[in-house]
């Protein structure tokens, strides 16, 4: 695996989400770097090193689809995983139809969150890399 390739950017403007996942990631083995906002995560020097986004659905600001727009608009393809509490399948749909590699509605539980992340580590694909 090459430098980055473990590491998680988890972007939530919830204090105790950004405190407690973060924890959990770690157990499951990634490096793990969290952010409190979208703008945040952009400004940081971690975009080139993350293999995976654990990105909120609703934030103040930028939004979690305003930032995959923001990505795939300057060309950088990174793997997201949204959350949400806003229990909307149309939403996930929309989410997964742009790109998103899943929607976990909170509370999801650690398996599924490890299932996931699981995932996209070892298919080594890109959203877009599946067409």
């Amino acid at each position: 695996m090459m430098p980055g390739e473990s590491l998680v950017s988890v972007v939530d403007d919830d204090e105790s989400v950004r405190e407690a996942l973060p924890d959990l990631i770690k157990l499951f083995g990634f490096d793990v770097r969290a952010f409190s906002s979208a703008t945040e995560f952009l400004e940081s020097k971690t975009v080139a090193d993350t293999g995976c986004l654990v990105l909120d659905v609703a934030m103040p600001g930028m939004s979690g689809p305003d930032l995959q727009e923001e990505l795939v608009r300057t060309g950088v393809s990174i793997p997201i995983i949204f959350i949400t509490a806003h229990k909307d399948e149309n939403e996930r749909l929309t989410l997964i139809k742009s790109g998103a590699v899943a929607c976990l509605f909170k509370p999801f539980s650690a398996a599924v969150l490890r299932e996931t992340l699981d995932q996209v580590f070892k298919s080594g694909k890109s959203p877009d890399a599946t067409s």
